[in-house]
C-alpha cells in the first residue's frame, strides 16, 4: 500500500503483443500497436510496466477450461483461423495471457494505490469474447478476466466497466448479465458488428437492469459522446456508487477509422477520459483502469492513445483539452429518451 497518493500513470506494454499476427491484410495487426510502441519512452507522470502471462485459473474465472485449452493449442500450429475474422499464430495465446495478466496486475496496483490510474496496450482485444468462444479478433476477455480478479482478490464490491469501442462488447455483457455487482455500460454504433447491444438487453435474473445498451447510428462526434456520458453515465455512476472504474478504449469510433462510421476525434477520447476520472475522483478514489480494444487506423490510433495518456497524467485538469461544439440535440435526445423509457423504472436517477 502506497503512504501518499500515487503520482504515477501505469502504461502496461510488452513486445509479445506484437507477435500476435492474424493474417496478411488483416485489420487487427501488429502495425496498430507498433506505431505507438515507437514513439512510447518514460516521461515524468508516466510508469511503464512489462506484462506478465495471466495464470491458467485467472482466465478460467470468466472462461471454460476447454475455451483455454482451445486458444493454448494454437501455439502449436503455424496458424488458426477460430472464425472466419478470428486468428491464430504461434504467438497469439502468450499475447493473450499477457494481456489479461497486465490488465489483473494494472488493476491491482490502482486498487492498492500504488499507481493514480493505469492504461493496458496490449492485444489481441478482449471484449468480443464469449465464455467458451473467440470471436470479433478476441481471444480472453482481457477486461472480465480483470473485474472478475478484483471481485474475488481485492474486495472489490462494486465495479463499473465503460465500453466505448464502435462495436459492442457482447463477451463482456454476457459474462456479467446476471450479476449486479458489475454495471456495464456501452455507446457503440448500430447496425455493425457483432449485432447485439440494443436499448432492450438490460441484464438477467439478479443482473437485470445492470447492463446500459446506448446503440447509435453512424454521425455521433465528441460532443455527442460527451453529452451523452454527462447526461446517461454520471446519474448512473452516482447511483451505483462503484469501488472501481474500467474501460474497454476502443478508438475504432474515430473519424479516420475504416470499420466505423463515428466522428470523434483524440480531443474527444481525451474528453471521454477526463469525464471519466472525474467519476472516479468522485466514486471511488479515483480507481480507473483503461485497456485497449479495438481502433484500425494506425496513425489515429497512436494520436488518440497519447491524448487519453496526456489526460491521465494530469490530475489537476478539467475538461477537454480544447473547446468542442455544442453537440447536436436531436441525436444526444433521441439515445437519452430511449434509454430512460427502458431503464428509469428501475433507476431512479434516469426518471
Amino acid at each position: 500500500m502506497s503512504n501518499g497518493p500515487p503520482e504515477d500513470t501505469g502504461v502496461f506494454h510488452d513486445p509479445c503483443f506484437l507477435e500476435h499476427r492474424p493474417a496478411d491484410g488483416h485489420p487487427e495487426n501488429p502495425e496498430r500497436l507498433a506505431v505507438f510502441y515507437r514513439r512510447l519512452v518514460a516521461r515524468p507522470g508516466l510508469k511503464l510496466m512489462p506484462a506478465r502471462p495471466a495464470r491458467p485459473e485467472e482466465i478460467t474465472a470468466v472462461h471454460s477450461a476447454e475455451h483455454l485449452g482451445h486458444i493454448a493449442a494454437t501455439a502449436q500450429r503455424p496458424f488458426t483461423r477460430l472464425t472466419a475474422d478470428t486468428h491464430a499464430s504461434p504467438g497469439s495465446y502468450q499475447a493473450a495471457l499477457a494481456a489479461a495478466g497486465a490488465m489483473i496486475d494494472a488493476v491491482t496496483q490502482v486498487v492498492h494505490g500504488a499507481l493514480r490510474n493505469a492504461f493496458v496496450l496490449a492485444r489481441p482485444p478482449g471484449h468480443h469474447a464469449e465464455v467458451s468462444r473467440a470471436m470479433g479478433y478476441c481471444l480472453f476477455n482481457t477486461v472480465a478476466v480483470a473485474a472478475a480478479f478484483a471481485r474475488r482478490h481485492l474486495g472489490i464490491k462494486r465495479i463499473l466497466v465503460v465500453d466505448w469501442d464502435v462495436h459492442h462488447g457482447n463477451g463482456t455483457q454476457h459474462i456479467f448479465e446476471t450479476d449486479p455487482s458489475v454495471l456495464f455500460f456501452s455507446m457503440h454504433q448500430n447496425p455493425l458488428f457483432p449485432g447485439s447491444g440494443a436499448f432492450t438487453e438490460i441484464g438477467r435474473g439478479r443482473g437485470e437492469g445492470f447492463t446500459i445498451n446506448i446503440p447509435l447510428a453512424p454521425g455521433y462526434g465528441d460532443a455527442e459522446y460527451l453529452a451523452l456520458l454527462d447526461a446517461l453515465l454520471h446519474p448512473l455512476t452516482m447511483a451505483f456508487a462503484p469501488e472501481l472504474i474500467l474501460v474497454s478504449a476502443g478508438f475504432d469510433a474515430h473519424l479516420l477509422d475504416p470499420l466505423g462510421k463515428m466522428k470523434l476525434s483524440a480531443a474527444g477520447f481525451s474528453g471521454m477520459t477526463r469525464n471519466l476520472m472525474n467519476l472516479a475522483q468522485t466514486c471511488c478514489d479515483g480507481r480507473l483502469v483503461l485497456c485497449l480494444e479495438g481502433g484500425y487506423h494506425p496513425a489515429a490510433l497512436a494520436d488518440s492513445i497519447e491524448a487519453v495518456l496526456q489526460t491521465l497524467g494530469n490530475a489537476e485538469a478539467t475538461g477537454t483539452a480544447k473547446p468542442l461544439p455544442a453537440a447536436n440535440p436531436r441525436m444526444v435526445g433521441w439515445a437519452v429518451h430511449r434509454c430512460r423509457h427502458v431503464h428509469q423504472g428501475r433507476w431512479r436517477c434516469l426518471g
